[in-house]
């Protein structure tokens, strides 16, 4: 028995449409877009530290160390837009800052002097 050609259309189809679809899941952010985020969330100029260790995960996810020259570690991550969300959006869907966290050292602020604390003079 032969397949109709509309359902081989259809699973042809299909299989093209997956594969499209699981091509649009890397990120779209460039380096450098994720060295200025980073500069902005730890305060320091570009060029002032090294990214390692970076990963992409599902749904642009992207985590990253970061290390400056006097020292300091940061642990981050950031959102960037896939090429599908792109895609779909016609090209209006940002990346997001990055969120840096301070891993100790001489960069990181005691857990209970956050800039609330500071600024009623309690650190």
């Amino acid at each position: 028995m032969r397949t109709p050609p509309l359902a081989r259309n259809l699973c042809t189809g299909a299989i093209v449409a997956l594969a499209l679809a699981m091509a649009g899941c890397a990120a779209t952010v460039n380096q450098d877009g994720i060295e200025q985020r980073t500069a902005t969330a730890i305060g320091r100029p570009v060029g002032s530290f090294a990214i390692s260790n970076q990963t992409e995960g599902t749904g642009g996810r992207i985590e990253y160390g970061v290390k400056t020259k006097e020292g300091a570690s940061y642990q981050c991550y950031m959102y960037s837009a896939t090429t599908f969300q792109r895609v779909m959006s016609f090209g209006q869907t940002p990346h997001s800052d990055a969120v840096c966290t301070a891993m100790g050292g001489t960069g990181a602020a005691p857990a209970s002097c956050n800039a609330l604390n500071k600024a009623a003079g309690k650190c």
